[in-house]
């Protein structure tokens, strides 16, 4: 098939869109955590950047994309990329290197999505280990399950067999990765003083730049996934505006009714939450189906988030209410508010299609939340018994920035220092007297103040 610029320009540009949105999960979980752990929380981010890159060009394309083995996983076949860069290698009307360089940002950003959920107490080498690790033996292979076809019909066994429909992600991305976050905040427990100390978010300035990224870097998320430049693209990108917004509105009902305030922060997280829930059925739903999923999405997020606090499990940056229990909302809403009129062609329950799409949808999440848990919980247990992957506890009251970076985000120190030097006092005329003992007073004070 002859290459279409129109459509490889999309491609590469919602590719650079996908790719914002690591950064932008640097900057939201960030402004989440705590002071001592902002560098850490954007650093476990940035890691995953380096690590899934270098496995992708290796052997992660080939495995997930490079033919098939039972509808699992794929071969050896293109791994370092062999062959993609000649001018005959195609993918439908695009290169098949920008369909790899598309592809790569949704590996990069998956794990990414995990490491909220063990904020503030986890060992840096051992997060690089895991990341590299699930990679390679949870992503790739539900990667290819969900979405590879091999141009006869064929191809993964959710996508192909089961017939689950995961337009972008809600699976294979956010359900996946809720999975084993769910499984590390267990393993490595509960961060010390949980419960019982304030671990407020330290900046939220930065969690509403990181959701404002995610938003903007979603459009090619999901309108990216048609592959082409036209009214596919178009329909998904108004549903994911749709249904983010409605999402703010059912999250901040929820959180006006429960607690008396509509926040920032719930504003941040209802965004997140309607992005993770619209991601699976962005092409199977109507833009009324997706006002009404983000009002659902939103408001069932709201509640889950709080969940961890009556089962018990430290979910820091609530990964497992947002982006699990988000993802599920989504993809089973196909069951129910899917129609034929948009770009996926099936209908769900409200449409009159029977509960037989609803019954796909919810096998393929299930099969894919037990196998990325169990995966996930092994290798942290291993991790953990070996080289260590929860810091020690006097290292966690310390700080995990400075621990495991010898970094700290902010210098007060420096900063108060500065503020008392008797160099930096500036002193209006107004103030200035003859007597210079006032003038030590005035500046002492002032900085304490500061």
């Amino acid at each position: 098939m002859e290459i279409n610029a129109g459509d490889t320009a999309w491609v590469l540009v919602s590719a650079a869109l996908v790719f914002l949105m690591t950064p932008g999960l640097a900057f939201f979980y960030g402004g989440m955590v705590r002071v001592k752990s902002v560098l850490n929380m954007m650093m476990m981010s940035a890691i995953t950047i380096a690590v899934v890159t270098v496995l992708w060009v290796v052997v992660g394309y080939s495995l997930t994309f490079g033919g098939d083995n039972g509808g699992v996983i794929g071969n050896f076949s293109v791994a370092g990329l062999k062959g993609l860069i000649a001018p005959d290698a195609v993918s439908g009307t695009i290169p098949t290197l920008a369909y790899v360089a598309f592809q790569l940002m949704f590996a990069i950003i998956t794990p990414a999505l995990i490491s909220g959920a063990i904020a503030d107490r986890a060992s840096f080498r051992g997060w690089i280990v895991f990341v590299a690790l699930w990679t390679s033996l949870v992503y790739f292979p539900v990667a290819h399950s969900v979405w590879f076809l091999d141009g006869e019909g064929g191809g993964g066994f959710i996508g192909t067999g089961i017939k689950a429909i995961d337009f972008a992600g809600g699976t294979a991305v956010h359900v996946n990765a809720g999975a084993a976050a769910l499984a590390l905040a267990i393993v490595l427990g509960r961060r010390v003083g949980w419960r019982k100390d304030p671990m407020r978010p330290h900046s939220l300035p930065l969690v509403v730049l990181g959701a404002g990224l995610l938003w903007f870097g979603w459009f090619g998320f999901n309108a990216g996934s048609a592959l082409t430049a036209g009214t596919t693209a178009a329909v998904t990108f108004v549903n994911t505006q749709v249904a983010t917004a409605a999402a703010v509105i059912g999250w901040l009902v929820v959180e006006r009714i429960r607690h008396g305030k509509a926040t920032t922060l719930g504003m941040a997280s209802g965004a997140v939450a309607g992005l993770v829930a619209i991601t699976p059925s962005c092409g199977a739903v109507t833009p009324v189906g997706a006002l009404i999923l983000g009002v659902v999405a939103g408001g069932i997020c709201a509640f889950a988030v709080s969940l961890k606090y009556k089962l018990g499990f430290d979910d820091s940056l609530d990964v497992v209410g947002v982006h699990l229990v988000g993802g599920l909302v989504g993809s089973l809403a196909i069951g129910f508010l899917g129609s034929a009129a948009a770009p996926s062609a099936v209908d769900g329950l409200f449409y009159g299609g029977g509960a037989g799409q609803l019954g796909r949808q919810a096998l393929a999440n299930l099969i894919v939340g037990v196998y990325s848990f169990v995966v996930a919980f092994i290798l942290a247990k291993l991790i953990d018994l070996t080289i260590g992957f929860r810091i020690k506890e006097d290292d966690e009251v310390t700080g995990v920035d400075q621990i495991e970076h010898a970094e700290t985000a902010y210098d007060f120190l420096a900063a108060g220092s500065g503020l008392r030097g008797p160099a930096t006092v500036v002193r209006t005329p107004a103030t200035v007297t003859d007597d210079p003992a006032p003038k030590k007073d005035s500046a002492e004070k002032e900085g304490a103040n500061a």
